[in-house]
Order: structure tokens, then C-alpha cells, then sequence
């Protein structure tokens, strides 16, 4: 069993992030790597695997969404060449935040990405840790109400945004 991606394009996100398609692709073979262990993945662990795994390809982790030194520290997940990053295993109430992040990263000026990519896990991911490796992903977001969720923002949200599924 290995993991699959879906994918979902916001705003012509797709389309953005093909004018720098090796960072696509950098993005999804970290998603796919062949020494992610299916059974050691409960969120905390699979987060850190990944920040790991964007360090090594040169991501900046973590890096602020405001310059300000009063900022209220909201933080991507990573970023590069104009590629902001959100890893979101926590709970769906986080989508809000997670899309306002994306937004004033893109549209403020701040100016700091073109495209927002948004990781979750699918219900099938969810379902499949919890029966063959008894991990509880329940409550997560899943990107099945990211992908519902995501056109009823259209006026809020003018950043495009990427959307990959995590599957099994």
C-alpha cells in the first residue's frame, strides 16, 4: 500500500504552478517518498517527516506571513520561489486560517506567493490508517471539504490554491 495524490485546482492554480513544474514535482515526489512507513504516520509524526523532507530540498520552514515585529506570528509551512506550502492535519476548523494565511501571503503587501499549496489527507487515507494501523486521523481536515468548501470563498479568496489529497 503506498500513497496516491489527488488534486484539486482553485483559481487556475494548476496552471501557476506549471510555470515552475519541477517545483511541482519536488512537491509531490516528497509526498510520495518511498521511505514514508505507512505505520508509523500518526499526524504529529507525518508532520515531521515532512518539514524534513522539504528542509532537504531547500524550503524555508516556517517562515513568517507578516514582516512586522508585532506581528501575531502566523507562519507558512514552507516556501519557495513564490510557493507557499500549508500542511493541515489538525482539525477541519483550521481551513479558515490555513486560507487567510494563503491570502495575505498573495494579496496584501506582503507579496510573497504566486500559489498557495494545500496538503490534507483524504477520508479514505483517514479511514485506512485507522482500520489497518490503528492511527486516529478522525476530525481531520480532509480534502474532500477542502474541495467543497473551496468555490463558496470565491470572493474572499482571490489566491490560486492547490489542493492534494492524500490517498491510500
Amino acid at each position: 500500500m503506498r500513497i496516491n495524490l489527488q488534486k484539486y485546482s482553485f483559481r487556475f492554480a494548476e496552471q501557476v504552478l506549471n510555470r515552475k513544474v519541477a517545483l511541482k514535482q519536488e512537491i509531490e515526489d516528497i509526498l510520495l517518498d518511498p521511505g514514508i512507513e505507512l505505520h508509523t504516520l500518526n499526524r504529529l509524526h507525518f508532520n515531521k517527516i515532512l518539514e524534513h523532507l522539504f528542509a532537504q530540498k531547500g524550503w524555508e520552514t516556517q517562515p513568517k506571513v507578516f514582516a512586522e515585529k508585532q506581528d501575531p506570528s502566523a507562519k507558512l509551512d514552507f516556501l519557495k520561489e513564490r510557493i507557499g506550502v500549508e500542511v493541515e492535519f489538525g482539525h477541519s476548523i483550521f481551513i479558515g486560517i490555513d486560507l487567510f494565511k494563503f491570502q495575505v501571503a498573495y494579496y496584501s503587501s506582503l507579496d510573497k506567493i504566486d500559489v498557495g499549496v494545500y496538503i490534507v489527507t483524504t477520508q479514505n487515507f483517514q479511514k485506512i490508517m485507522k482500520k489497518e494501523f490503528n492511527q486516529n486521523w478522525e476530525d481531520s481536515l480532509t480534502f474532500e471539504k477542502v474541495k467543497r468548501y473551496l468555490p463558496h470563498f470565491k470572493r474572499a479568496i482571490q489566491v490560486p490554491i492547490y489542493v492534494i489529497g492524500l490517498d491510500l
